[in-house]
């Protein structure tokens, strides 16, 4: 054994279980919350008001008995159980089962990720731009700031769960529902705290905060996909070695089952002890995956602008469309069981009779297609600020002291936002075309509903244009662009059921794209959106030539 390895095993340990280590961690954890003092309510209303409205519109399309017995035949089906939750539900269909049963496996995935985003802002973020280092050269402990990560993580998880038990519990949604509600409230903390502990792990394993949320993410992935084939197989084992099952088979509203929460908590806690131990393991800064190293001779695509940002964004493009093509399939699978899962809903009935189309599941199609769209706009919001992270990092100033202009630079990251969203959107009509056509028995599916999702593009690249005026002349408002794909999910999905003015829809850019296949194509709006994008990009790029690189 060298003398270095046996000076540092005593003090890892040290560092591992002596008080010191958590010095700090009340300190960080206000300072995290005063970071996130806008982020945190948005995430959390968010999941709170969208419970509430899709409870209140349970009751308002469900509202008799013989409406809930309607749908029990498309729930009972493989498509139904694997886009839902465990067949149990079914027995007793409520407003509180349906809400577990429809609502629980859904929103536990974005759950999820709110509290995997909370951990790697507030560790391995930290520690990529340099901060972390410089706050643990003061009185801070080694672990203080996954400590208050953590905590951060679960103050947020609990907080929701209080406010879904609390609204929940005022809306009646079964007989005794206050335990039902007060569960259902906290399976999401549950499962949200499951997922932080995961982010714990994976925040130590790889020096790159892009690389933490994704292997999170993909644990979120897998976590759902294995409920999902163990619930349409009617296979309980695949179910249970999901955290997402467990806190299902908490039954909420229809047995109340308690003791699944325990295994989650657990489950957390030894996560998050595994990665207080695990960052005793590395360097601050480093991961616990050592840097492969690179090629003895780099593509000449790096060396230009294009390549270089194509680089930068293509993990991130990746993920989007595995998920949207996985996205489109699911959707696409249910689409010969439309009508009979549709034909007593009025609401959605009145819907789909506004958009038009020949047949029930080419009018759900072309509703379905404005989600995924705006899905997909969220990777091209993203792609589009990419460059004002790059320059608050400090990363783009170097690169500008040479020959190559703002406009290439700035114009390569955005090229690549326009092109990585048409291509998410061909992902999507393929998986909706391939599925869809199975499922319905005609082939044409595949041409039209490809055709139906590109229909969009025009739409995300004025998305685009958006991000890029904010970032060229507000870049202090850029985040401002996550406004565009919200405003249009709201309008676009929630507009058609509950009747919003026209004007509402016409205020946002996919409100123009004519819903195919069910309606004509018009091919009118979508040139002046593409005319419109441009114009945006354009004055976007004049901005950031004339303005001055801010940095944090």
């Amino acid at each position: 054994m060298s003398a270095a390895t046996a000076t540092r095993t005593p003090t890892t340990a040290h560092a591992f279980a002596g008080p010191g280590a958590l010095t700090g961690t009340r300190a960080l954890v206000g300072f995290n919350l005063r970071r996130d003092r806008v982020r945190l309510p948005v995430w959390i209303l968010a999941l709170f008001l969208g419970t509430l409205a899709t409870a209140d519109k349970y009751k308002t399309l469900y509202a008799a008995p013989e409406d809930r017995a309607s749908v029990l035949g498309t729930m009972d089906s493989p498509a139904g159980l694997a886009m839902t939750g465990p067949r149990h539900y079914l027995d007793d269909y409520t407003f509180g089962s349906m809400l577990g049963h429809q609502m629980l496996g859904f929103l536990a995935v974005l759950v999820g990720l709110m509290s995997v985003l909370i951990i790697t802002r507030h560790t391995r973020d930290e520690e990529e731009t340099n901060r972390a280092e410089l706050v643990r050269s003061t009185v801070v402990g080694r672990h203080a700031h996954l400590a208050a990560a953590l905590w951060v993580a679960v103050i947020a998880d609990l907080v929701l769960a209080l406010l879904l038990a609390v609204g929940l519990g005022a809306m009646d949604l079964a007989p005794g529902g206050a335990p039902g509600s007060l569960l259902y409230g906290l399976a999401h903390a549950a499962v949200g705290l499951v997922f932080a502990g995961v982010a714990a792990i994976t925040t130590q394993i790889t020096a790159h905060t892009r690389g933490a949320s994704g292997m999170a993410l993909a644990v979120i992935g897998l976590a759902y996909v294995l409920r999902a084939a163990g619930d349409a197989g009617g296979d309980d084992a695949l179910s249970w070695l999901s955290p997402i099952g467990w806190v299902q088979r908490t039954y909420p509203y229809v047995d109340n089952h308690w003791w699944p929460l325990l295994l989650c908590l657990a489950l957390a806690a030894l996560c998050a002890g595994t990665g207080f131990f695990l960052s005793t393991r590395r360097d601050v800064g480093a991961g616990l995956r050592a840097t492969r190293p690179g090629r003895p001779t780099g593509s000449g695509a790096l060396l230009r602008p294009l390549g270089f940002a194509l680089r930068l964004h293509r993990s991130v493009l990746a993920g989007f469309g595995a998920g949207l093509f996985l996205m489109g399939a699911m959707y696409g699978s249910i689409l010969g069981e439309a009508d009979d899962m549709l034909k007593n809903i009025d609401q959605i009935q009145e819907a789909l009779q506004r958009i038009g189309g020949a047949s029930t599941a080419e009018s759900f199609a072309s509703m379905i297609m404005v989600i995924l769209a705006v899905v997909a706009s969220v990777y091209v919001v993203t792609a589009a600020l990419r460059p004002r992270t790059e320059e608050n990092a400090g990363r783009a100033e170097p690169l500008l002291a040479t020959g190559l202009s703002r406009a290439r630079w700035a114009g390569s990251h955005l090229a690549v936002a326009l092109a990585g969203g048409t291509a998410l959107l061909l992902m999507v009509g393929l998986g909706i075309g391939v599925a869809g056509a199975a499922s319905v028995g005609d082939s044409g599916l595949v041409l039209s509903l490809t055709g139906a999702a590109l229909a969009y593009a025009p739409a995300l690249w004025v998305t685009v244009g958006v991000a890029a005026v904010l970032f060229g002349w507000l870049p202090r408002a850029a985040q401002a662009a996550w406004a565009v794909p919200v405003y249009a999910f709201v309008t676009g999905y929630l507009g058609q059921l509950l009747q919003f003015p026209g004007w509402m829809s016409n205020l946002s850019p996919f409100g123009h794209v004519p819903q195919l296949p069910a309606a004509p194509m018009d091919w009118t709006p979508l040139a002046v959106l593409t005319l419109v994008a441009a114009a945006l990009i354009l004055l976007g790029l004049e901005g950031f030539r004339r303005r001055d690189l801010q940095t944090k």
